[in-house]
């Protein structure tokens, strides 16, 4: 174990505990900050404090047991095709494939992201900030959402993006199938986001105080009529300002209007979900500046091909695009 100690300025007091672990740079991620807090190896004030919601204040003295950091070689390179659509000697952008998880975790020791980037650049050659097990990582995408996602090769540019996600500047568009008739063309879904209380599994909408803010916009894209069996479907793109657990997946759930082929907050049959076994939901454009030489940089992902198949079987049923979905279709059909 290993000794780190804070003292609580006015720029973080009125924050919970493993939220300013979670912002120190010497901490792991938030939420092993918390796993930490509960193992009673923080103290605050020279007291063992078991709680991680528990709020800090200006001249606050915070000490943490660190555990050691295993070597980063122990993360082991392997040799995982990448689809790599822009890189330079900053940042790397790939369309990761669906059925990839983006670090290592409980279930998922190996054959990430993770280990795919450490292959590519050498561990030496991915920014640190997120911790040793998620070299390079700058925001995740869920194990089976595919699609656009950003990569840093030193600390200086993996800060510079997250500051950008920070500031809502980097821009994520996602094409999201829904069940149901979307009836608004817009629309802003901005709600409480927390661990659902009945399935630790899941997220849910949340009013409790300390439910992370959520923001989501959509625009619908297409509309496609019901059949039997069915409550027909709506295209939309979703743009995210934050960038929470499932985000998307919660919202249109929220506003009864689900993702196809979701396991977690679907519905519906085999044949409602047009044979989907994960959700359709793509990031297929990001937008940003570059952090070092501040050229604007946009790159478009067209749809993987079972999300393609999903839309071909039902698009004759289509009650015509809107002018969005003139913009944007063609680009994820590529027609």
């Amino acid at each position: 174990m290993s000794d780190v100690r804070y003292l609580v300025t006015s720029l973080d007091s009125g924050v919970r505990l493993d939220q300013f672990l979670g912002n120190q740079d010497a901490c792991p991620s938030r939420s092993a900050c918390a796993k930490l807090i509960e193992s009673g190896a923080v103290d605050v004030n020279g007291e063992t404090c078991y709680s991680k919601k528990q709020v800090v204040v200006v001249g606050d003295r915070i000490e943490v047991d660190l555990p050691e950091v295993r070597d980063p070689g122990a993360l082991e390179p392997q040799a995982i095709p990448l689809d790599i659509r822009y890189e330079d000697d900053c940042l790397i952008v790939l369309s990761k494939q669906r059925g990839l998880v983006c670090h290592p975790a409980h279930g998922h020791e190996s054959g990430t992201l993770a280990n795919a980037l450490v292959y590519h650049c050498g561990i030496d050659h991915l920014g640190t900030l997120q911790g040793e097990d998620r070299p390079g990582i700058v925001h995740r995408l869920d194990r089976d959402t595919s699609g656009l996602m950003l990569a840093a090769k030193d600390d200086d540019t993996q800060r510079a993006l997250q500051d950008l996600i920070r500031l809502r500047t980097l821009d994520r568009r996602y094409v999201a199938l829904c069940h149901g008739y979307i009836a608004m063309d817009s629309g802003t879904i901005n709600t409480g986001i927390a661990r659902s209380t009945r399935d630790r599994v899941k997220m849910a909408v949340s009013d409790d105080p300390f439910a992370r803010q959520a923001i989501t916009t959509f625009k619908v894209l297409e509309r496609f009529e019901a059949e039997r069996g069915d409550e027909g479907y709506t295209l939309v793109e979703c743009h995210l300002y934050t960038g929470r657990t499932h985000q998307i997946r919660v919202h249109m759930r929220h506003i009864n209007h689900a993702l196809v082929g979701d396991p977690l907050y679907g519905k519906g049959s085999e044949r409602a979900n047009l044979g989907l076994t994960r959700q359709f939901l793509h990031s297929w454009r990001v937008k940003f500046a570059h952090p070092v030489t501040g050229r604007d940089i946009e790159l478009h992902d067209e749809l993987p091909w079972d999300l393609a198949a999903a839309y071909d079987e039902i698009a004759e049923r289509s009650m015509g695009r809107t002018e969005a979905g003139d913009e944007i279709i063609p680009l994820i059909l590529n027609e």
